[in-house]
């Protein structure tokens, strides 16, 4: 009884969401790295917002509160959308929402991972690793890192790996691209943190992402064509 209400939850989580194909998440992913915009110094914020949640905007001067990983500045147009704790923006809505003056992102820490929801602000956009992948699979909400085995099936072998599948573990989900060296060196999409707190492509070592947890997994929704 038990394993047919699990089947029959997974069955109702995937028919919730749209399906998508390979080539519809790559080129989402895609379109995130080309958000281009003018930050300027409202987008900045380092403390409380109204409600007190701490928010550390991923600029340059976050390196004085330490982490090294801001990028973007003040009057320097800026390429790509900034990472976000709990956001789940579109390249759309992150223009609307920079162009109203919320701040630019939110780094996620220790603290963040303590609060979960409850750390979101409302007051600043972006997305962040798991919104990012949401998004890519054009799904109506975000799932969290915790929450996405259970629309999505491990895969038996890291070879199996097509476009729009993911690597995952407890705390960070990347979007596999693909192969550059079969099974040893792959290219994906990621929203930070490294090397930046950016959406961005990134190159990554099979070995490196075994050693620290990840797994790879597919959607149930996912399709090689429309």
């Amino acid at each position: 009884m038990k394993l047919l209400l699990l089947l029959l939850l997974s069955l109702v989580l995937v028919s919730c969401a749209k399906r998508v194909t390979r080539d519809e998440a790559v080129a989402t992913a895609y379109r995130y790295t080309q958000v281009t915009w003018l930050p300027e110094n409202r987008h900045v914020r380092h403390g409380p917002d109204s409600q007190g949640i701490v928010v550390h905007t991923p600029d340059t001067s976050v390196a004085e509160h330490g982490d090294k990983r801001g990028w973007w500045k003040p009057g320097v147009w800026a390429k790509g959308m900034p990472y976000q704790w709990g956001g789940f923006d579109t390249p759309e809505s992150f223009l609307e929402k920079i162009a109203a003056g919320k701040k630019a992102g939110d780094i996620g820490n220790a603290a963040k991972r303590k609060l979960g929801d409850e750390g979101t602000s409302t007051e600043s956009c972006g997305i962040d690793c798991s919104g990012f992948v949401s998004r890519c699979w054009n799904l109506r909400r975000p799932y969290s890192t915790r929450e996405m085995h259970e629309i999505c099936d491990r895969l038996e072998s890291w070879t199996d790996l097509q476009p729009g599948d993911i690597l995952l573990n407890d705390k960070h989900v990347v979007l596999f691209v693909e192969w550059l060296v079969p099974g040893k060196e792959m290219v994906g999409y990621e929203a930070g943190p490294f090397p930046v707190w950016r959406v961005s492509a990134c190159g990554l070592f099979t070995h490196k992402l075994k050693s620290q947890g990840y797994a790879p997994w597919r959607y149930r929704g996912i399709r090689d064509k429309s």
